[in-house]
């Protein structure tokens, strides 16, 4: 099966033969309609049992522009700003229905109570949506709302919206700052700061010893052909092309792009923060981020903050709850 299967119906299928995982799919704003997005992800709420989540993009591809009637991608500050709307017609369509306003009553012979039918009629600078939604009100009440975006008004969207942040900073300083700056964001949106969890990316690399882990991420980053890091360093960069410059050489000074901007400034933050070569932040980012623990080879070791340091080396200790535990 292709790595790039339509997620819904993958994801619907595999609902089917599970029970205790919960399902969040990837769907653009900037290339849908909220109609159609509402639909889908309630339809697998209903197919799952309660067990879908959104995983709110704005895209940050040129190519989807392509795809899509358009000769060019949206301005960062405009798909922004349709994200905005866009989440605010999907959760209205998902309030079309009460919880019960589906009493399918054979003897009265009344399916449905119209006054818990709630008409959206919105009419906003990008869509005109009226409703209602044709799927009953899902399990979850709403499939869960999850985003990664991290520039300003990424992080404003997921404050006001987001059940869930996934976020890979690459120095703790830098995941403690982003943790306190969102979730002090909360508040003027009326939400408590247990409304919104944020989870840390890693890639566990396991070994009986720490040599042996350590030879294990070495065979993983020899298997990346330069064609390919080169390839996913562009695409999470902006589409920058960097096979002209030498790999192993700095990495260059380039423009800000209409890409994905947090994405963007992360990668060459690192790049200048650890001095690395193009190689060195295409391994980076199309293999894994090594966090070894030596948990078993008698290091001295010391908490602090949630973070585990042995020796100079750290890993993650506590993970927030992926769904909060609507997953189950």
């Amino acid at each position: 099966m292709s790595r790039n299967s339509e997620p819904i119906t993958l994801l619907s299928a595999l609902a089917a033969v599970t029970r205790n995982i919960g399902f969040v799919a990837t769907a653009s704003t900037s290339y849908n309609e909220p109609y159609h997005i509402a639909r889908k992800f309630a339809s697998l709420d209903h197919i799952s049992g309660g067990r879908a989540g959104w995983n709110l993009v704005t895209s940050s591809s040129e190519h989807e522009a392509h795809n899509f009637g358009h000769d060019e991608h949206y301005a960062h500050a405009e798909r922004y700003e349709r994200a905005e709307e866009f989440a605010d017609v999907v959760r209205g369509l998902w309030d079309t229905w009460e919880d019960d306003a589906f009493p399918r009553d054979k003897e009265s012979g009344i399916y449905f109570d119209p006054g818990k039918q709630h008409i959206l009629n919105h009419k906003g600078k990008h869509f005109k949506v009226r409703g209602p939604l044709n799927v009953a009100r899902v399990p979850q009440g709403h499939p869960v709302l999850v985003q990664a975006g991290s520039s300003e008004p990424g992080r404003e969207l997921a404050a006001r919206t987001a059940e869930v942040v996934f976020t890979a900073h690459q120095t703790i300083e830098d995941a403690r700052a982003f943790y306190a700056d969102l979730k002090g964001r909360l508040a003027k949106y009326g939400r408590a700061r247990d409304d919104l969890k944020i989870m840390p990316g890693i890639f566990p690399v396991i070994g009986r010893t720490e040599k042996e882990a350590q030879e294990k991420f070495k065979q993983i980053q020899d298997l990346i052909h330069p064609a390919v890091g080169l390839s996913m360093l562009a695409g999470m960069a902006g589409s920058i092309d960097l096979s002209q410059y030498p790999l192993d050489g700095p990495v260059p000074d380039l423009p800000e792009t209409n890409g994905s901007k947090s994405r963007q400034k992360l990668l060459f933050d690192l790049a200048r923060r650890e001095n690395l070569t193009i190689r060195d932040l295409y391994l980076r980012i199309a293999g894994a981020r090594p966090l070894p623990d030596r948990r078993h080879a008698g290091a001295d070791r010391r908490q602090d903050g949630g973070v585990v340091y042995h020796r100079g080396c750290r890993r993650v200790q506590h993970h927030a709850a992926a769904l909060a535990g609507r997953t189950a």
